[in-house]
């Protein structure tokens, strides 16, 4: 009796054992927690080139910025955590400074009055620690903006879209640095227009290769004849007419561009709603500025 009731309990011990064991071994749940810089992202096609920064974004919270957090005259990672990275797929110009296509890091260097833009190889390196200067690839000054309203979040973002051209900001506090950067569209796009618009071959872009003409002043005369060859097969186009009106007005033909317009008014009243309206303003406000 005393040698069963002997077996029965180290039995229930190593039970109790193997199951602390097995508690121990088991591992912790993995928790996610909120960064206080979370990363971001924004991309931009500007032309035939796409543009990406992936950084950081730490919160101003209540601190002074710039001058005290992110002191002046010192390489600023451009965000927080890891070094911010941008990235071109074309060759471009930043502030007048020639940039190959490629992966980069994005340094900054804020003054009162100047800051430093610098594209720096990629490194991939935590932070401006290991930052060295013969590993840049292009400087350019940048002049701040101050800002009426304060940015809580640093951001960067883009404006001032063109077919060659945007500008890059930098913005946070009450600061904004704007970045110009320009890319070349014409030596690469112009020759394959001209390509396929003498090929002869059916559906040639006649309109867009017409506007892109006529908006980069490359050759108006030949944008009125690729706008009349879609109009060919396209009269009811009334948005085509007004752009029409819009190349007559540049090469001086007030007397053409009123009669398009009037034109595309006509077409624009067998339609309704606000495409309508709008083109009816938009040729109305044509003809009265040539009058």
């Amino acid at each position: 009796m005393k040698t069963s009731m002997l077996r029965t309990g180290l039995i229930a011990l190593c039970s109790l054992c193997l199951g602390t064991a097995a508690l121990a071994q088991t591992p912790a749940p993995k928790l996610d927690f909120p960064q206080a810089s979370p990363q971001g992202s924004v991309s931009q096609r500007i032309g035939l080139t796409d543009v990406q920064v992936t950084y950081h974004r730490p919160g101003a919270k209540g601190r002074v910025v710039f001058g005290a957090l992110v002191p002046y005259d010192h390489v600023w990672r451009t965000g927080a955590n890891e070094a911010t990275k941008v990235s071109f797929s074309t060759a471009v110009k930043l502030n007048g400074a020639d940039v190959p296509a490629g992966t980069y890091e994005l340094f900054t260097i804020p003054g009162k009055d100047e800051w430093t833009v610098i594209v720096h190889k990629n490194m991939s390196q935590w932070g401006a620690y290991t930052y060295d200067a013969k590993n840049d690839v292009a400087r350019v000054k940048a002049k701040p903006v101050a800002l009426t309203n304060g940015v809580e979040t640093l951001s960067i973002s883009f404006n001032d879209l063109r077919d060659e051209s945007a500008t890059l900001n930098i913005a946070w506090e009450k600061v904004r640095v704007p970045v110009t950067i320009t890319v070349d569209v014409k030596s690469t796009l112009v020759p394959q227009i001209e390509a396929v618009m003498a090929s002869g071959g059916p559906k040639l872009p006649y309109f867009p290769a017409a506007m892109y003409y006529f908006e980069n002043d490359i050759d108006v005369k030949k944008a009125l004849v690729w706008m009349d060859a879609g109009l060919a097969a396209n009269p009811e186009a009334f948005y085509m007419v007004y752009r029409k009106a819009l190349i007559q007005e540049k090469l001086g033909d007030k007397a053409g561009a009123i009669a398009s317009a009037k034109l595309s008014i006509e077409g624009a009243n067998k339609a309704s709603g606000a495409v309508k309206e709008e083109y009816i303003a938009l040729n109305e406000a044509l003809i009265k500025r040539l009058q």
